[in-house]
């Protein structure tokens, strides 16, 4: 079994600030599970352009509010709590807080490794357990 906090991942290697987001990853693939789990906060007023090539995502709104913008498609739908949005497709998006910021707990499959941060193209390299790159 599995139990952590919080507090057990607060400055640690698995909390990651890029000053965009802060990410606390509280299940990494090291762990087994075969999907990360994250609980991550962004500022107010922030836009962030994001596509998971590698990755699929589902994130759920805990506080907060603003909008996910699916680029492919043209739709906008807006974030608060209790909506969840699953990017199925590796979707392209664009992603907005509001200005109380949100606090999101967010899934990932294949699972990150920890200390990952947002490449030029808004992805995620995908990472063997080592933390080499295995596509960028």
């Amino acid at each position: 079994m599995i139990v952590t906090s919080l507090e057990d991942i607060q400055q640690s290697r698995d909390e990651v600030d890029n000053g965009d987001f802060l990410s606390r990853r509280m299940i990494l693939s090291k762990d087994g599970m075969g999907y990360s789990v994250h609980e991550t906060h962004i500022p107010p007023n922030q836009a962030l352009r994001m596509w998971y090539k590698h990755h699929l995502e589902t994130v759920f709104c805990l506080d907060g509010a603003g909008e996910v913008e699916d680029l492919g498609e043209g739709q906008t739908h807006r974030l608060e709590p209790g909506v969840l949005y699953a990017l199925n497709r590796h979707d392209h998006h664009v992603l907005r807080s509001f200005d109380d910021g949100l606090r999101l707990f967010c899934i990932f499959n294949p699972p990150l490794v920890g200390d990952e941060t947002h490449q030029a193209d808004g992805s995620y390299a995908l990472l063997d357990e080592a933390g080499e790159v295995v596509r960028d």
